[in-house]
């Protein structure tokens, strides 16, 4: 398998994700993602190339205590805490030592819809459950407690390859959300017409009075 192939098998998977973050994200698509007892499907993500010349990345300024993760093994689960108060999710890319990872942006709960549910009560469709990155995490129960975890393998966050791999011609892409730089490279990648994708929004710098 090549790295622009879509991932049938967990081998594959792993293989994919020992790859370039791009691509890494592009098959990322259609995968599913199981924790706290409910399944999502993945329709929306971002990838980040970390010290290889990407500003918007967490890493992009050298290892520090918080994305050690990133820099390898590939994965592994990168979580971080955000505006104080939500957690988010990326899966580390690429071979030890080159820091990328892919943002988990959005999903579909295919399974544990209750779960799902019980954790995002005031949520009124289905469809916004997972719908944005610290939405996913919400859903599926994940916090600062698996930074760090295989994804690969059994443990309370498992990462498996699509049933049905998502075909190129259903992948859009377009800029990344809410980042200040490199805000306009076209690393989101969401399955078109789906509708768990997140709504777009640039990053618009805030003006001091």
């Amino acid at each position: 398998m090549t790295s622009a192939e879509p991932a049938t098998t967990a081998a594959d998977l792993a293989d994919l994700l020992a790859g370039p973050v791009v691509p890494a994200a592009r098959g990322l698509l259609g995968c599913l993602l199981t924790a706290g007892g409910v399944t999502v499907r993945i329709t929306e993500v971002e990838a980040y190339a970390g010290t290889a010349g990407d500003p918007a990345s967490h890493a992009h300024r050298g290892r520090t205590k918080r994305n050690a993760v990133m820099f390898g093994p590939s994965g592994r689960a990168y979580i971080y805490f955000t505006y104080g108060m939500h957690w988010c999710m990326n899966v580390v890319t690429g071979p030890d030592g080159e820091a990328s990872a892919v943002l988990l942006r959005a999903g579909d709960v295919v399974d544990g819809l209750a779960a799902a549910r019980s954790r995002r009560p005031a949520v009124r469709r289905d469809v916004d459950l997972a719908r944005g990155p610290a939405r996913l995490c919400a859903a599926l129960g994940i916090d600062g407690a698996v930074y760090g975890v295989d994804l690969l393998g059994d443990g309370p966050v498992r990462l498996r390859p699509a049933a049905a791999p998502v075909p190129a011609a259903a992948i859009a892409a377009g800029p990344r959300v809410g980042v200040t730089g490199a805000h306009d490279v076209p690393w989101r990648f969401w399955i078109a017409g789906d509708p768990t994708v997140s709504a777009y929004r640039r990053h618009v710098p805030r003006t001091r009075r």
